[in-house]
């Protein structure tokens, strides 16, 4: 599902359900980030990164630990660049060589509305009507939701190239719907502070796509060169 929504350069593995079998172990240098963690923590870290790790295989990289940078920001190993993502019963991870592409964001959340009073913290007004037409014009899909979801994608494209905090509303994101696949479509989020400079080039805004299948909401966003 998850590589629909990423260039061809991008290898992407996912994983479904909540069942260890089938997971790569914890490699002994990961094992101290989640020593204290509860089991589900423990779960969902292990899955993710048996993820990422069989990604790099098909990028014919060989295996390592996927340790936590500044703010959790995964460190990938040299050369190449990447996301990770999990929720309730789903984890994915997408790789890129670093010559393919400058960043990449990727983020899923189950296809259900945002806890009450949450939307008015991470949307922005202009948003926040955009939302409301979406919902009256396409009922199906939990709006809310799905622009909290390219808000995280749009972070994770982010930070790696700023090294810097970007809140909620300092993006302004326009979902649209494609004319042929009312549950899928692409995503462009205008930056509202000086963005990164990729290629010589700085950035004013980045695009990415997404997609509402099988009962999740998933967003990418891909930052290229030039």
């Amino acid at each position: 599902m998850i590589e629909e929504l990423l260039p061809d350069t991008v290898v992407a593995v996912e994983a479904h359900g909540n069942d260890d079998a089938g997971h790569l172990p914890l490699l002994p240098q990961e094992e101290p980030l989640v020593a204290r963690a509860v089991a589900k923590r423990r779960r969902e870290f292990t899955a993710v990164r048996s993820c990422a790790r069989r990604a790099m295989e098909k990028l014919g990289v060989p295996a390592q630990p996927v340790l936590n940078g500044e703010r959790g920001a995964p460190i990938w190993p040299a050369g190449l660049t990447g996301s990770m993502t999990h929720c309730d019963g789903y984890c994915a991870a997408a790789l890129v060589r670093a010559a393919d592409l400058a960043s990449l964001g990727i983020d899923a959340e189950p296809d259900g509305p945002l806890p009450e009073g949450v939307l008015p913290s991470v949307s922005l007004p202009a948003e926040a009507e955009r939302l409301r037409r979406l919902a009256e014009e396409r009922p199906g899909v939990h709006w809310d939701r799905l622009l909290f979801s390219a808000k995280e994608s749009v972070y994770k494209a982010w930070f790696p190239l700023t090294g810097r905090w970007l809140d909620f509303t300092e993006a302004d994101i326009d979902i649209s719907v494609d004319p042929g696949d009312p549950r899928g479509g692409t995503l462009h989020a205008a930056l509202l502070v000086p963005g990164p400079t990729v290629g010589g080039r700085r950035l004013s805004r980045f695009d990415g796509r997404w997609t509402a299948r099988h009962g999740l909401l998933v967003t990418a966003v891909t930052v290229p060169h030039a």
